[in-house]
């Protein structure tokens, strides 16, 4: 196991998981309870070895355009939970439409269409599969959906308006933990949708949260449940307690880091896309999560938004450095670049 390798053993590491090599649970007990500086760096380091295998320095940059924070859920640890008092938003198709206008040759390889669990569109789909028409017809990029658990009718008839990628994320597979954070919501359901999407060509992210509850063996069973769905993007993100939701108050001195999850994602995950989000961190967090193996920056807002992330650390700022000039800066100084367009189509099997 890694915590008993010499640095000189941790190239042959890397080269056994690029010749297929799965982790055992006894192996994500021994990298989940890593905790020294030394052997954390000797994780990633292999993470990234393993990433730049198949992907060299390239990086995919994905646009975040959260168009409807309504929801109907009341998720315990979501910023926009049905109960929480707060400033909400829905984008008018004409602003949908001006938005990709100006986001015409930007650089992103994908634009991912978020929102809540939004009555309006649940009420009347078809406004959602329009939505996706519009984007296509704009910029003709690949779309990931991000909607919550859509009726199979209302995914297929986006997926033939052009939608590639399905995103819904089951948060855990702890089913204990899963009915503390996403309350009253059905675990099945989620994890349904996801392979009914894979089964009609979607392209599927599924993902958890860490620093919420979860411990090692919850952990464990949540990385064998992301296993068995096949996904193409796995994604961990870091629980921040927010403002006006029942786990506002909420604080856990957990070792299970993102930047070790990652680290993980990747050597599971080897061919997998695995994100580098800016929703916590910004870009000096995309440096580390990047450095710990993820190989697309998500969350990256268009030029001069005031739209919403998933969890905003940078609510309420003037200066927000979540444009895409600012990450491609940002990588360019890491040695990495954007890749080509037809690489990331490639992995989407276009």
């Amino acid at each position: 196991m890694i915590q008993k390798m010499a640095t000189e053993e941790l190239d042959r590491f890397g080269e056994k998981i690029i010749e297929g090599f799965q982790l055992s649970d006894d192996d994500l007990r021994a990298l989940l309870s890593l905790e020294s500086e030394e052997e954390l760096e000797k994780l990633y380091y292999v993470a990234r070895k393993v990433r730049n295998y198949y992907f060299g320095n390239r990086v995919f940059l994905n646009c975040f355009i959260y168009f409807s924070t309504y929801c109907k859920n009341q998720c315990s640890f979501c910023y926009y939970n049905c109960k929480n008092e707060i400033n909400r938003y829905r984008l008018t198709r004409e602003e949908i439409k001006d938005m990709c206008k100006a986001l015409k040759g930007a650089g992103f390889h994908m634009i991912d269409l978020t929102m809540g669990e939004d009555p309006y569109y649940y009420d009347e789909p078809d406004r959602f599969v329009e939505l996706v028409q519009i984007v296509k017809d704009e910029l003709g990029l690949p779309i990931m959906i991000s909607p919550g658990v859509m009726d199979n009718t209302t995914l297929l008839k986006a997926r033939e308006k052009g939608a590639n990628f399905f995103a819904l994320y089951q948060e855990t597979y702890d089913h204990e933990l899963f009915k503390k954070l996403r309350v009253g919501q059905s675990f099945e359901g989620r994890f349904n949708a996801r392979r009914f999407a894979k089964e009609q060509g979607y392209c599927v992210e599924d993902g958890i949260l860490t620093g919420v509850g979860n411990d090692v063996e919850s952990t464990i069973k949540s990385l064998r449940g992301m296993k068995a769905n096949g996904p193409d993007m796995v994604r961990v993100m870091t629980f921040l307690p927010q403002e006006g939701t029942p786990l506002e108050d909420f604080k856990e001195n957990s070792n299970l880091s993102e930047l070790k999850i990652i680290a993980i994602l990747r050597l599971m995950f080897p061919k997998c896309l695995v994100p580098a989000s800016l929703d916590l961190e910004g870009i000096d967090g995309m440096v580390y999560r990047l450095n710990a193996g993820a190989n697309i920056v998500t969350s990256i807002l268009p030029p001069d938004s005031r739209l919403e992330g998933v969890a905003n650390y940078d609510r309420g700022l003037e200066e927000r450095d979540r444009d895409i000039k600012s990450v491609i800066k940002r990588l360019e100084s890491m040695g990495m670049e954007p890749a080509p367009q037809a690489d990331f189509e490639k992995v989407l099997g276009l």
